[in-house]
């Protein structure tokens, strides 16, 4: 199921985490942030490092033993990787995908011609009436 859809641009990043709280709207605070915070990351990135289209998704995966949040980021530069720790925006930049790294369970990106999609995936801690389905 989606629970959220919305082209990213560096001017609607707070707007964007304004929505992720309200999908998420009971869910465990902590998560919620953690949420705002990969996608805001994922965004930011497209946004400062690829070319349009930029797409945000939030969907649930079903695993095992629970659920998943999967965030996902699409952008028209497919042979544009992010880099963990380094920055081709200057020397005080690259510490975000670290953060990604430390926040989910696992990343990764899916390259296709003309697009990539960066993603990461965050365990539930509980489900969310918006996203049950």
């Amino acid at each position: 199921m989606v629970a959220l859809d919305a082209a990213p641009t560096s001017d609607n990043l707070a707007a964007m985490r304004g929505e992720i709280a309200r999908v998420l709207a009971g869910s465990d605070e902590e998560f919620v942030q953690d949420v705002q915070l990969v996608a805001t990351e994922l965004a930011a990135n497209a946004c400062d490092h690829a070319a349009a289209p930029r797409h945000l998704l939030l969907r649930r995966e079903r695993a095992g033993d629970g659920s998943l949040l999967v965030v996902e980021v699409r952008d028209g530069t497919p042979d544009r990787l992010p880099l963990v720790g380094r920055s081709t925006l200057g020397e005080h930049r690259g510490n975000g995908m670290r953060m990604v790294l430390t926040l989910c369970q696992d990343w990764g990106v899916r390259r296709m011609a003309e697009a990539k999609v960066v993603w990461a995936r965050l365990p539930f801690p509980g489900l969310t009436p918006a996203l049950v389905g």
